[in-house]
């Protein structure tokens, strides 16, 4: 995400970045870079002018040249500046009425059924709710099939009417169906219009004057770059919409709407997709977003997402394990499955200051552990729940029923053991430490 545009604003700011004075002369060359760097990414030419000119105000009347380190505060200006241009402050989905009514709308392809699971999924699982999905896409093919297969998949019903194509009246009924069975979040997901289409913008607007919906999305590709952006100002002007949400943020992305779309059509970006599993969703936080942007990681959001998938009751149980010399195997594999669970493995590692930069051209696959996972499996359950029993004999069998390498597993014996006499030694700061450990072992 962002990899192109993080790396040409790291080779304009560059010259800025140590202690020594810096110059109006260099101000101005960099922010000239600055400005190339944004347009590369797509972003519109007056943003990105205007972004660079209030930037340049603020170095020259903040006396940012004569300070004690002119450019770490050059950057934190950019920063700054950065995230006032994706919206300043976080903004949260109105979850008000009830039901609660949302109504997605979009581009044809640019994931809104997709979307609509993932927040059916979030905000049953986040925010304890209630969510029915209705189909109101009576045009595209098998649309239908896909939300219920997306439902299926996340626990949550889809309502449908065969044989009804207007979708202003499924979405009628759905709401009465929803008040009667006590859904308290209705999802409509819609079908894909183009902007150009008068009868299809037309049929929006009367799903939208219907069902009155508390919260209107209007779902993004974000590697359609500008064009997306200036699609969202169609349709803003017909459904003046609540919000953005930016999906395929985890493709080879310009990051150009990311930037700039706040600016256009004044409607902050709530929600970012970067992924196909239904938990690849995330609130979108513009500050944090400017930090991974510029390199310095997102830790605020690591370690969300870290405590989301911490179990207080398992942590316990695995402590004692710990003051016992008890530490296993399958205690190990649990913990390979909470990270996991905390997504996409590159994302992840992009959270981490300086590292997402160091790692932007290794290929970091979704199946990091499988390798250390298939190891494990091959254990008998004795070896996994006692490993001072493994000898070589066992390390080779254990290898030819994984596919690995005597090496591979003794490699994997060793960081085991080193893994274990830390966490034996720690106690306090034990959540952080283990995920340090695990990391090494990608």
């Amino acid at each position: 995400m962002f990899d192109n545009l993080s790396d040409k604003l790291d080779r304009a700011l560059h010259v800025l970045k140590g202690h020594g004075s810096i110059t109006e002369i260099n101000v101005a060359e960099t922010l000239k870079e600055v400005r190339r760097a944004l347009l590369d990414a797509d972003v519109n030419f007056k943003i990105a002018k205007d972004f660079t000119n209030r930037v340049k105000e603020k170095v020259l009347g903040q006396n940012v040249l004569t300070s004690l380190h002119p450019g770490q505060l050059m950057i934190k200006l950019v920063k700054d500046e950065l995230t006032e241009l994706m919206g300043g402050e976080t903004a949260v989905i109105n979850l008000g009425g009830t039901p609660t009514v949302v109504l997605m709308s979009g581009l044809q392809g640019s994931g809104k059924t997709t979307f609509s699971g993932k927040l059916a999924n979030y905000l049953k699982t986040k925010k304890n709710k209630n969510p029915l999905l209705v189909a109101c896409d009576v045009y595209r093919p098998a649309a239908i099939d896909q939300l219920q297969v997306v439902g299926k998949q996340i626990g949550v019903e889809v309502f449908s009417e065969e044989g009804n194509l207007n979708p202003v009246e499924i979405a009628q009924n759905a709401m009465s169906y929803a008040k009667k069975n006590g859904f308290n979040v209705v999802i409509v997901d819609t079908a894909g219009r183009l902007a150009v289409d008068e009868v299809m913008m037309t049929e929006i607007e009367n799903i939208h004057k219907a069902i009155k919906p508390h919260e209107t999305l209007f779902i993004v590709d974000a590697m359609t770059g500008q064009d997306a952006v200036n699609t969202a100002k169609t349709f803003n002007d017909r459904l003046n919409f609540d919000g953005v949400v930016l999906t395929k943020l985890d493709g080879d992305t310009r990051g150009g709407a990311a930037i700039s779309i706040k600016s256009v059509v004044n409607k902050p970006i709530k929600f970012i997709s970067t992924g196909e599993k239904m938990e690849a969703i995330d609130v979108f936080h513009p500050s944090r977003m400017a930090d991974r942007i510029l390199g310095m990681g997102d830790v605020v959001s690591l370690v969300e997402r870290a405590q989301e998938q911490f179990d207080e009751e398992e942590a316990r149980k695995i402590q004692k394990k710990i003051a016992k010399n008890q530490f296993g195997f399958d205690d190990f594999l649990k913990q390979i499955q909470q990270v996991k669970k905390m997504g996409n493995m590159k994302d992840l590692v992009g959270m981490i200051p300086g590292v997402g930069k160091a790692m932007k051209n290794v290929d970091i696959d979704d199946d990091a552990f499988k390798n250390i996972e298939a190891i494990i499996h091959s254990m008998t359950p004795e070896e996994r729940s006692n490993p001072s029993i493994i000898n070589t004999s066992r390390k080779k069998r254990i290898g030819r029923g994984s596919g690995s390498s005597l090496q591979e597993v003794n490699q994997l014996m060793k960081q085991f053991n080193q893994m274990s006499k830390m966490m034996k030694m720690m106690q306090g700061g034990r959540g952080k430490k283990m995920m340090q450990a695990m990391a090494k072992m990608k």
